[in-house]
């Protein structure tokens, strides 16, 4: 039986725009690669999260979505409003969390996602 999801690979078009995203604008930690990698490896504050693989080559975007627990999901959308993206405007889901989506500079489709009160 699956113990725990590894890792995730994510094809990209620009390593040196993608690692610069997810290690600079979102806080992930470079564990492996950098900017001028064909590979690179990142993983979010908590050790035991799942890593986040980037791949250069022909990339494929709206495959599904990758979703990042946040402690407050407004100030995260303010955060990457202020640096020129454009996320969606959060909201309050069924199944119990506040969240939005956005686009990183590939197309992946991310969502940031805190439980409701």
């Amino acid at each position: 039986m699956i113990e725990k999801i590894s890792a995730i690979t994510f094809r990209v078009s620009n390593m040196q725009t993608s690692v610069q995203f997810y290690r600079d604008v979102l806080g992930m930690q470079l564990l492996y690669g950098g900017e001028r990698a064909s590979f690179s490896s990142l993983r979010a504050n908590d050790s035991e999260s799942a890593i986040l693989n980037l791949e250069r080559g022909d990339n494929v975007s709206r495959w599904g979505r990758l979703i990042f627990h946040v402690t407050d999901v407004d100030a995260v959308c303010t955060y990457l409003k202020e640096r020129g993206f454009d996320p969606e405007i959060p909201r309050d889901a069924s199944w119990g969390e506040r969240y939005f989506h956005m686009l990183d500079p590939d197309g992946h489709e991310l969502s940031f996602a805190q439980p409701l009160q």
